[in-house]
């Protein structure tokens, strides 16, 4: 009698494992699906308001700087959202922009022991 009532209880708290696990990759998964939506949307603004060679150029930049490139798109979507920019924006007003992002560099000092 006791075994049937110990192999119940490991059966319900096996199965409450298994129900938390699957409850946790919906959860993933979910979240991986709005993830790619939100990608999916600052694509879609992005194309509206960059040409062709300033959406290459912050390809580009994403490459070598993943964190400036992601910057300055939040930034023009951020600007676009609040209806700041009308116009399409060229490569060389990219150039401009990612100028501006970068001029304050970042000094490393080198201490000797």
């Amino acid at each position: 009698m006791d075994s049937d009532r110990e192999l119940e209880e490991l059966r319900r708290k096996r199965m409450e494992e298994m129900q938390r696990a699957q409850g946790q990759e919906q959860a993933e998964e979910e979240q991986k699906n709005a993830q790619e939506a939100e990608r999916a949307r600052k694509q879609q603004i992005l194309r509206q308001i960059l040409d062709i060679a300033a959406r290459e150029r912050l390809a580009n930049v994403r490459l070598v700087r993943p964190d400036v490139a992601e910057n300055v798109e939040n930034q023009l979507i951020q600007l676009y959202g609040m209806g700041r920019i009308n116009r399409v924006i060229s490569d060389d007003e990219i150039k401009q922009i990612l100028g501006r992002m970068t001029e304050t560099k970042r000094e490393t000092h080198i201490e000797r022991r």
